[in-house]
Formats: structure tokens, C-alpha cells, sequence
């Protein structure tokens, strides 16, 4: 049987190459709003981001999604993604791949 191929997306801090599974998708929704989007079904313009504390808080420190989306951003939207990306880590962590 053959190997099925694994999606991949690239990371927007690191520009790496990664697996979706191990990324979070951030939307600009079309009413110009940027939310988390665990989903990955939400409809708008997305960007990857590693599941990693370190990478979520360069994002916050260069403001990277400002830069994306062409927007300001509030502080408080890379303080949540941080405890996002912190608890989804944990959460691997601790359950595996399993959701």
C-alpha cells in the first residue's frame, strides 16, 4: 500500500517547512478580523505558526502578523496565542498525537 502524503505548511516566524498537524492556523477573516483558527476551516487568508512558545513569543516581539496581515494588532491577541500555543504543546505533551 502506498504512504499517504502528509500535508506540510510553512511556519511564518521560522520559514520552515512543517506538518499541519503541528501547526495553528491564524485567519484574517474577509470583515478583517485576525483570530486563531484551530480548526482550520475558517474562511479568510491564513498563516502557520509552529506550536512552540519560543516561535509564538518572536512572533509577538517582531509582530509578525501585523506584518502579514497588513494590520495593527492588539497586545492582548499575541498574549492569547501564546497561552494557546502553550497549552496545545502541553496538551501533545501529554496526550500524544491523539485530540
Amino acid at each position: 500500500m502506498k504512504p499517504r502524503k502528509v500535508p506540510m505548511r510553512k511556519d511564518i516566524v521560522t520559514g520552515e517547512m512543517v506538518p499541519k498537524k503541528e501547526l495553528v492556523r491564524i485567519v484574517r477573516t474577509p470583515e478583517g478580523d485576525v483570530i486563531l483558527d484551530p480548526s482550520n476551516r475558517a474562511n479568510g487568508r491564513g498563516a502557520y505558526i509552529s506550536l512552540s512558545v519560543e516561535v509564538a513569543e518572536t512572533a509577538k516581539k517582531k509582530r509578525i502578523f501585523d506584518k502579514v496581515f497588513e494590520t495593527k494588532l492588539e497586545e492582548q491577541f499575541y498574549d492569547d496565542l501564546i497561552a494557546y500555543v502553550d497549552h496545545q504543546a502541553a496538551r501533545k505533551e501529554l496526550f500524544g498525537d491523539a485530540k
